[in-house]
């Protein structure tokens, strides 16, 4: 993955990225979820992150993907 050609515009649990995930792609957004701790289980090394993930968005989609996270967090806040 490119750096330049994407970028983050989430971190946190794995529930709450389901959610995001959930709603960009209902919208036609294809996120790329990276998930450290699972990538060094797998490697064979502990990690403090495990069920900690990353979104990332194309650059091409990050203005409405950023739509999209910002009504998800309004309707977090509003159910807290």
């Amino acid at each position: 993955m490119n750096t330049s050609e994407y970028s983050k515009i989430y971190e946190g649990n794995f529930i709450l990225i389901n959610r995001i995930k959930s709603e960009l792609e209902n919208n036609g957004i294809v996120p790329i979820i990276k998930d450290e701790g699972e990538s060094q289980r797998l490697a064979g090394y502990g990690s403090l992150n495990q069920g900690f993930q990353e979104v990332y968005v194309h650059n091409d989609e990050l203005e409405k993907a950023t739509v999209i996270l910002e009504q998800i967090k309004t309707e977090m806040d509003a159910s807290s």
